[in-house]
């Protein structure tokens, strides 16, 4: 009788194997929410108003003379819940009955879906800080820019950068504390890489980067003229010219305080992320479906600079 080898009895290995793990897409780290003040006094609606009151004036007052009355600016803030996204997906009976994985499919549904949500969510409030400004201009507020192309060679970021966006803030009466910097990943390479940190003999702050990296997560190890640095790979794309400089294939940077009470974003989210599921039996499958509705909007232009900065130099 015949042994047992590898040549002649192939039909009785399993050449080929399926794991009962799935590899999941890695992803990003959302943080924008908690930059945003919710808006609680909007119970119904779409619409809210807010109206605001400027400044008294000072004038010369002549004894004898009547006192002169001048009005006190008036505005209005309009904010609307314009948002209203769905994320859905089915899986079939014959699928249900047929797949090796159809427990962990259904099981990643509801936390997939919700995940989508919430990041269209992130790219919103950052793409309403950006057209909350005027594009292709320096957006200048109590003679201090509030929007400008980064000052390093190739249009990329540099310190002064932050120096400067510390003084536009300033400039515009809002208080220095829990500042906070979003930027690209670019920003944090071309920010390790200066030359002028690199060649610094007996640097201890550059050899930290080098050993430990310029961030931990989505932050900065250490602040930069007193901004708290986080990266952002949700930042909207520009491409503008600002005071004659253009900026290529760029990004949005901000730099605003995050103080609960001057925070430069307002929002609301009227539904949160809601699950429905229901069995089609037309077309014999299982759907599911996350509905969320919500609006973000710039509320403090004063409280918020922009930096373009080019991603090409990468």
């Amino acid at each position: 009788m015949a042994g047992f080898t590898v040549a002649s009895n192939e039909h009785l290995i399993r050449s080929n194997l399926w794991s009962r793990q799935i590899k999941e897409v890695l992803e990003d780290e959302l943080f924008a929410l908690r930059f945003v003040r919710m808006i609680m006094d909007f119970p119904d609606g779409d619409t809210l108003n807010i109206p605001s009151i400027g400044q008294a004036e000072v004038q010369d007052y002549d004894e004898g003379q009547a006192v002169k009355y001048t009005a006190m600016d008036t505005g209005n803030f309009t904010f609307t819940i314009d948002q209203y996204k769905q994320s859905g997906t089915y899986i079939t009976e014959k699928m249900k009955q047929d797949s090796f994985y159809m427990q962990e499919l259904v099981s990643s549904f509801v936390p997939k879906q919700a995940r989508a949500i919430m990041k269209a969510i992130e790219v919103r409030i950052f793409d309403r800080m950006n057209s909350g400004q005027t594009a292709s201009d320096l957006n200048t507020i109590n003679s201090a820019d509030h929007r400008w192309v980064a000052s390093g060679t190739n249009e990329v970021m540099t310190p002064q950068d932050f120096a400067k966006a510390r003084y536009a803030l300033q400039k515009a009466n809002v208080p220095m504390i829990n500042l906070v910097a979003v930027v690209d990943p670019s920003v944090e390479y071309t920010l390790s890489t200066l030359t002028n940190l690199v060649n610094v003999s007996n640097n201890m702050r550059w050899e930290g980067i080098v050993r430990d990296g310029m961030s931990t997560g989505m932050k900065f190890l250490f602040n930069i003229y007193g901004f708290d640095v986080y990266v952002s790979q949700n930042l909207p794309d520009v491409n503008e010219t600002v005071d004659s400089v253009t900026t290529g294939a760029g990004k949005a940077n901000y730099f605003f305080s995050a103080s609960p009470d001057i925070l430069n974003m307002v929002g609301l989210i009227r539904q949160p992320p809601k699950v429905d599921s229901e069995y089609n039996k037309d077309m014999q499958r299982e759907e599911y479906v996350t509905t969320c509705r919500y609006g973000m909007k710039l509320f403090r232009p004063e409280n918020l600079v922009t930096v373009l900065s080019d991603t090409d130099q990468v």
